[in-house]
């Protein structure tokens, strides 16, 4: 392997080795904790322009498997693990990780302390960085630091509506709103007997209610929010219809600001499988796979809107129900795939908001 380099914003230097893709890469350095399903962090839209630092150690074990992927292809700037196995063994594997990250033209970063970097980013907050390859090292840290993530929902989102049947009897209609939206929210829906018909984001609110479904589901994604300001003013008008409404991670978000609540910017965010999220009605605390860097304001909720999580560790909003219409929306992934299936009851409690599928 020959040497490469992560450069940060603001001048810190780790050497280290090149694997997968070798060219540059800029992005937000933003680290995960999960120990297991690195292929669906590297597939996961929501990861959209940032460079993904995995703390756990040893990353590629068990190679690349497509039917783990969230989506067709991954999004991530570029992929900084520290050690990254080259003889990757599972009975489903088609690859190895570093033919797959070249493949899709994705800088990886191995060799380096992991530990060190995490370290910075948790004191400093989230910055922007740069991986090299050997004889390429520039310090002009203002092109690091005027980096930003734009058009992030325009380029993850699908491009025609898609329609997926379940197997058997179909006893609900949904529109997926797709603002990044991971496989797996689909698959559950469809294992729950919907027939979920998928929509770019930029789709209409009256093209939504043409199709009459049963309820909408609200999709993960990346990037900022507040950014999504045509979105946010379509998803006010369905609001208005009373249709049931599900929301997850930035879908989330956007239905809190489409009914005027405000979302901030974490320090380094919350991404990984072990997050804990304590449920206000009961007290108990359910482990959840986390990917945000943002989070809804609590007290800037409307009247009639209540956050129903928090996070157990800083006490930031988890998620929302709403008195004045049928919806409800967490910060947290339980459709997550690798991650905890603790929370996977609120895709029956969707379904039960929709009039159930007795």
């Amino acid at each position: 392997m020959k040497k490469a380099y992560l450069i940060l914003e603001n001048g810190t230097i780790f050497e280290g080795s090149s694997f997968g893709y070798s060219g540059e890469a800029v992005g937000e350095i933003v680290f995960t904790t999960s120990m297991t399903g690195y292929l669906e962090t590297i597939t996961d839209p929501s990861y959209y322009g940032q460079i993904v630092v995995q703390t756990f150690p040893l990353i590629g074990n068990y190679g690349v498997i497509p039917s783990d992927f969230e989506s067709d292809e991954p999004h991530i700037n570029g992929y900084i693990v520290k050690n990254c196995c080259q003889e990757p063994s599972n009975f489903r594997s088609e690859g190895s990780l570093g033919d797959f990250l070249c493949e899709h033209k994705i800088v990886g970063l191995c060799d380096i302390d992991t530990r060190a970097l995490t370290r910075i980013v948790r004191e400093h907050g989230v910055m922007n960085g740069k991986i090299v390859t050997e004889g390429s090292l520039s310090l002009d840290l203002d092109v690091l630091k005027n980096y930003k993530i734009v058009n992030a929902v325009e380029n993850t989102t699908i491009k025609e509506e898609t329609v997926f049947k379940p197997e058997g009897e179909t006893k609900k209609r949904v529109v997926l709103w797709d603002f990044g939206a991971k496989h797996n929210i689909g698959r559950e829906l469809v294992k729950r007997g919907c027939e979920v018909t998928v929509v770019p984001a930029g789709t209409k609110a009256e093209r939504i209610l043409e199709l009459d479904p049963d309820g909408i589901m609200l999709s993960n994604g990346p990037g900022d929010p507040a950014d999504n300001v045509e979105i946010i003013a379509e998803l006010a008008k369905v609001c208005k219809t009373k249709k049931p409404i599900f929301g997850i991670c930035l879908g989330h978000q956007l239905l809190a600001l489409s009914q005027g609540a405000k979302t901030e910017k974490l320090k380094y965010g919350h991404r990984g499988a072990n997050q804990p999220a304590l449920e206000k009605a009961t007290g108990r605390v359910y482990v959840t796979s986390q990917n945000h860097g943002y989070a809804v304001v609590t007290d800037s909720l409307p009247d009639g809107a209540k956050m129903s999580f928090s996070n157990a560790n800083d006490g930031t909003c988890e998620g929302v129900e709403y008195d004045y219409m049928p919806a409800f929306s967490v910060q947290f992934h339980p459709e997550a795939c690798g991650g905890p299936k603790d929370t996977n009851f609120l895709f029956d409690r969707f379904i039960a908001m929709m009039g159930g599928n007795d």
